[in-house]
């Protein structure tokens, strides 16, 4: 059985949102100044030496423009080796591959996915499946990159009726930068306290 691992790059405000859109997002890029070696180590450490990829379109259409042609490095080629699994109504057009279009049935494509194989299944950026993979019990760990801004506006990770679930912190990196790792593994459905109890 695969585990499935969200890694988000997010600001303070939950922003994740990196490129404009027919929204008129402002902010295009502005975790670049925010790049560093140790940085792409730790995020080069986090996704592992072999893993494949779960993608909306839109995700899978930025990235097919960008990583076949990023310079050789750990995470570049392990990112164009992994098979994507994209959500998409144009499976045929799938060019950045190895690569299989998931139909319609999302939730029972990425249960058959999940079910076969070994190697993790990696989640990034893809904001429209966060919320209905976590509400199905698909998601195992969710690692968090925060960075120390506010945005204010733009798509944000957690969609508004996101089902309350509760999460254990399994580790937790301070980088120079100012940038927080933050490893979440899921551990079920929020369940209420008592009134006038604290942790």
């Amino acid at each position: 059985m695969r585990t499935l691992r969200i890694i988000e790059h997010i600001s303070l405000d939950g922003v994740i949102q990196h490129s404009a859109d027919e929204s008129g997002f402002p902010f295009s890029d502005w975790s670049a100044p925010y790049r560093t070696p140790a940085g792409r180590e730790e995020i080069t450490l986090a996704h592992g030496s072999g893993f494949d990829l779960l993608l909306g379109r839109r995700t899978y259409d930025i990235w097919s423009d960008f990583w076949p042609q990023a310079p050789h490095g750990a995470l570049a080629d392990n990112l164009n080796a992994a098979t994507k699994y994209v959500a998409t109504h144009r499976p045929a057009s799938l060019a950045w591959g190895p690569a299989e279009g998931i139909g319609p049935d999302i939730l029972t494509d990425i249960r058959r996915i999940k079910s076969q194989g070994v190697r993790p299944l990696i989640l990034s950026g893809s904001s429209t499946l966060t919320s209905p993979l976590l509400e199905h019990a698909l998601v195992d760990e969710v690692l968090l990159v925060v960075y120390p801004l506010l945005l204010g506006t733009g798509k944000r990770f957690f969609a508004d009726g996101t089902p309350a679930c509760t999460f254990e912190l399994a580790d937790s990196k301070a980088l120079p930068s100012g940038v927080v790792l933050n490893n979440y593994r899921v551990v079920g459905p929020l369940k209420a306290g008592k009134r006038g109890v604290t942790g």
